[in-house]
């Protein structure tokens, strides 16, 4: 596998494993998808600062009742043999967006981690 080849698989991996956390209810399964220093922008919520915070933020949403996430025809670059970037249309049992922003950053371990996440909902 190129280089290439191998930050996709591992961007794909996570993200699949971010949505399936999502889906069982896993606030903290979500949250181990983030760099402990990662970004979290959510409009209208607002930018959520390291993975506590974000732990923090699904955990409410979770709480809520929301679940069922899906991803619209998403897209992903890879931008370096380090990275990619994720966009995507998103739908869910009761809100829907679109995803403008997850970098995937490829780990010594293998596995990739959100550094940077931006997404809005749109009703």
């Amino acid at each position: 596998m190129t280089d290439m080849e191998t930050v996709l698989a591992a961007a794909r991996t996570s993200s699949s494993n971010w949505k399936a956390a999502f889906n069982r209810g896993d606030a903290a399964g979500c949250a181990k998808a983030y760099a402990v220093d990662a970004t979290m922008t959510a409009e209208p919520f607002g930018t959520f600062f390291g993975r506590e915070a974000i732990e923090g933020f699904w955990q409410q949403i979770i709480d809520q009742g929301y679940s069922d996430v899906e991803y619209i025809d998403p897209e992903m670059t890879v931008l370096d043999d380090r990275t990619v970037l994720l966009k995507s249309g998103w739908r869910m049992n009761k809100a829907h967006g679109v995803i403008t922003k997850e970098l995937w950053v490829l780990q010594p371990d293998g596995t990739a981690l959100l550094t940077e996440d931006a997404f809005e909902v749109q009703g």
